[in-house]
């Protein structure tokens, strides 16, 4: 998926029927605090010659829906071409079986592939936004759904191509998403589906693939969220557009807008876009946002994933060269990157106990990677999927780790003995 957290609280709510013995819960894209950081320690730095052990494999739909984890559940979406469903599923992330299907009918013709998204999770409610932009709410333990909102005809939002890539934000009392159209970003009553607020859209800004991400910046609450105008930032206590940053990005946006820290906010999308990052200053009731730097064309860019910040720096695939596991420095200088050594393609990655777990999109090759700022240092190399496409994001719970390729879902026991 970062910021000052310990001012910022997400609730994780546990259904009495569900176990609670587990790890730490991943219980959304890029984790609970959404900067793609597990808390889980113990984890092994070395594998065995033909990797970790394999708990269980699955096949599912062509796409790059990765899974949310919590009390020992993985939720995940997915599709029946067959059907014509669109699916939800539950399954047991001891053993990978399915617990609960939510399906519902929905022609979705392949488009790049079809799945794209994380559902998010509180052990209570499954909030599921499907490519076409249906919005889901469903019981966590039972799969029923609670309540549904069509964000086309409700909102006037504009599926964006290659269908919808954004993952739903929950929060202790709310899941925020952006729609595009009618506003701008919306938080909704988790339980009931009402409106908290709403952000305006007078500039009839449009969705984009990008996730909403939340952060403290000067000190007040904030939502990030970026289109292809740039990134702009919401008042999380009433949803006032509080700032907005003008720079022109193409075709697409998926990384997520970052805080760097609390005061900087960094925007990176593919298509020679390249990445800025911006200062932003309270000025009365908004902030003044101005750029720290920005990079042109090719300079340096990510084309799927949003960064990690870690140790003062940002860890991301990226390019100059396409596919380079690079560290930045905050002012947008290389510090070091894989070249040389591996190659990622689009692959994702995730940080955990000091370790960068990295797939390389193209072969499957699952890398452990020390997590540090002086050089690119392998730890452990495993194949563990076969591609391709090897885009998905991973989530990380209970010395388990799942992810996929286009058509394959996996989980791994990476822990330590």
């Amino acid at each position: 998926m970062m910021f000052t957290w310990s001012t910022w609280h997400i609730g994780l709510f546990l259904a009495v029927a569900m176990p609670a013995s587990y790890g730490a819960d991943w219980p959304q894209f890029r984790g609970p605090a959404r900067d793609n950081v597990s808390k889980e320690t113990g984890l092994l730095r070395q594998w065995p010659a033909n990797g970790p052990k394999v708990l269980w494999s699955v096949p599912v739909a062509q796409g790059y829906a990765g899974a949310a984890i919590v009390a020992g559940r993985v939720y995940h979406h997915d599709y029946d071409e067959a059907k014509k469903e669109w699916v939800v599923n539950a399954r047991s992330l001891t053993d990978g079986k399915l617990i609960w299907q939510y399906k519902q009918a929905r022609v979705i013709r392949p488009n790049h592939a079809i799945t794209r998204t994380v559902p998010a999770v509180d052990g209570k409610y499954v909030f599921s936004l499907d490519p076409k932009l249906g919005f889901h709410c469903l019981d966590a333990k039972t799969g029923k759904e609670v309540w549904a909102k069509n964000l086309v005809s409700e909102y006037d939002a504009i599926i964006p191509s290659w269908y919808n890539g954004q993952n739903p934000l929950i929060e202790s009392d709310r899941v925020v998403i952006a729609t595009g159209g009618k506003a701008i970003l919306v938080a909704f009553d988790k339980a009931s589906g009402k409106e908290i607020w709403r952000t305006p859209n007078p500039g009839k800004l449009v969705m984009s693939h990008a996730s909403v991400m939340p952060a403290v910046i000067g000190g007040m609450k904030q939502y990030l969220y970026a289109t292809l105008n740039g990134p702009l930032g919401v008042s999380a206590k009433d949803g006032r557009l509080l700032w907005e940053y003008l720079r022109k990005f193409n075709v697409a946006v998926a990384p997520s807008p970052l805080a760097a820290d609390g005061q900087q906010v960094f925007m990176t999308a593919s298509y020679d876009a390249g990445s800025v990052m911006i200062r932003l200053q309270p000025n009365g009731t908004s902030f003044r946002a101005t750029p720290v730097f920005d990079l042109k064309l090719n300079e340096w860019n990510s084309e799927v994933h949003t960064p990690i910040v870690y140790q003062g720096h940002m860890f991301a695939v990226g390019k100059k060269r396409r596919g380079l596991f690079t560290c930045l420095a905050l002012d947008g200088k290389e510090v070091w990157t894989s070249e040389g050594k591996a190659v990622f393609d689009l692959g994702s990655y995730l940080l955990a106990d000091g370790m960068f777990f990295v797939l390389e999109g193209k072969t499957g090759v699952l890398r452990l990677l020390d997590a540090n700022t002086t050089g690119y240092k392998e730890l452990a190399k495993a194949q563990v999927l076969s591609g391709p496409d090897v885009w998905g994001p991973m989530a990380l719970s209970d010395g388990k780790l799942v992810l996929r390729d286009l058509t394959k879902m996996v989980c791994l026991d990476v822990r330590g003995k």
